[in-house]
């Protein structure tokens, strides 16, 4: 076994065997349904409950301290930040707080945060009943977002357009209260925000902070559909000097104001007309396997640095690492209702810059309406020259697969891959 120890708590499998790959042990804490033989021939030794129950992880990983003395705690995934933060607190072994990861984790307490130090911000409120958004609409005029206080994969984000809105927006809030989802134990949606609406293409920015010092290793551009669910993203972002500047400016200030000193950051924004202003932040690597993308276009290994840095093969960057081609992804859906066929994967794959497509229906399986990242059933990942070129790809994956919902011909709209 290896002297010098992490402990991971979840994640896919890469996670434990790029550790493994740094010379670590790996002490892996993760629900009982996820671990497998694979797992257990790469790990020291694995802790199997539910890690969002710190009444049970708390005694668990202080006896497996004393007997693995894994000096670092280490997550890729939203549900684990908050614990790896109070693991940190409890054995001192520094990274993030858990204040730092709940402020992060709770966009309310984040725009309250902001505020109170004198940070760019949007005006926030609770939404405590349907009165408090038509408060809100009134103090800060319209349009305005709704959104769950700890949501994730753009569940329950509503724009509230005017006072004619505002039935319809709490009967939604309610109707997301008493419903139920695959990951309601880590994401209750029971609280909900509303903030202001901030206009503009939106971003995100993927960075590694060492010891305190930010590098910026990727600004990913976004391809939202009407209702915020992301359809897309494209690395680098086509963006001019002038903007990607004042991009990066806006999120080093941002963790600098959230106490974010050490590890990975996915930092959603908007570039105004006023300029960038923050979304949300997350100090984990960026879901829908932005970091895939970014390992490609920049050969930084944004999941090996998360469970394994500090370590002699993994060298901080003075700055961003130098480009070695664009990333893009683009997601597959479909029109509601249960598939009868799909067309067109396998050809699709042997085209020039396909990385992977990841198809997740077939025949008989059940596509639900798109209302949050969930309800996507496939993605591509390509390579191209620059953005245009790898993003031409996805798009011309997305054309040539085709799954049909019913018994209608396949096409734009009628059920085809898109």
């Amino acid at each position: 076994m290896s002297a010098e120890r992490v402990l991971i708590i979840g994640g896919r499998i890469d996670n434990v065997r790029k550790a493994v790959e740094q010379g670590l042990g790996v002490v892996y804490l993760q629900q009982p349904g996820q671990f497998t033989p694979e797992h257990a021939k790469l790990v020291d030794a694995a802790l199997l409950v539910d890690f969002a129950d710190w009444s049970v992880v708390e005694p668990l990983v202080t006896a497996a301290h004393k007997v693995y003395g894994f000096t670092r705690v280490a997550t890729t995934g939203e549900a684990g930040v908050e614990i790896a933060g109070r693991i940190n607190d409890l054995l001192g072994l520094g990274g993030v707080s858990h204040g730092v990861a709940h402020l992060l984790r709770d966009k309310l307490r984040m725009r309250e945060h902001l505020a109170r130090v004198g940070a760019t911000t949007v005006p926030a409120a609770e939404v405590t009943g349907r009165a408090a958004l038509e408060a809100f609409g009134d103090a800060h005029g319209y349009p305005f977002i709704v959104k769950p206080v700890d949501g994730i994969a753009s569940l329950g984000i509503q724009l509230v357009r005017g006072p004619r809105e505002l039935d319809a927006a709490w009967d939604r809030i309610v109707e997301l209260r008493s419903a139920d989802h695959q990951f309601a134990q880590y994401f209750p949606l029971d609280r909900f925000v509303a903030e202001g609406y901030i206009e503009g293409p939106e971003y995100s920015v993927e960075a590694f902070t060492f010891e305190g010092r930010h590098v910026i290793v990727a600004i990913t551009e976004k391809l939202t559909d009407d209702n915020f669910v992301e359809a897309g993203h494209v690395i680098p972002a086509r963006i001019g000097p002038d903007a990607e500047q004042s991009i990066e400016a806006a999120v080093v200030d941002f963790l600098d104001a959230v106490g974010v000193a050490h590890g990975p950051t996915h930092t959603e924004l908007r570039l105004s007309p006023d300029g960038p202003r923050v979304i949300e932040s997350h100090n984990r690597p960026g879901g829908d396997r932005i970091r895939d993308l970014v390992e490609a276009a920049y050969d930084f290994d944004m999941e090996a640095y998360t469970v394994a840095w500090p370590c002699p093969g993994l060298p901080a960057p003075a700055g961003r690492p130098p480009l070695v081609q664009a990333a893009a992804t683009r997601f597959l859906t479909a029109e509601p209702g249960v598939v009868s066929r799909t067309e067109g994967a396998e050809e699709a794959r042997a085209l020039d810059g396909v990385v992977d497509l990841d198809l997740s229906v077939a025949a008989g399986d059940e596509v639900a309406a798109l209302r949050s990242s969930w309800d996507r059933i496939g993605q591509v990942i390509a390579v191209g020259a620059d953005a245009d070129a790898a993003l031409a790809v996805c798009e011309e994956v997305c054309a040539r697969t085709v799954i049909v919902t019913g018994d209608g011909p396949a096409g734009a709209g009628d059920g085809a891959g898109r």
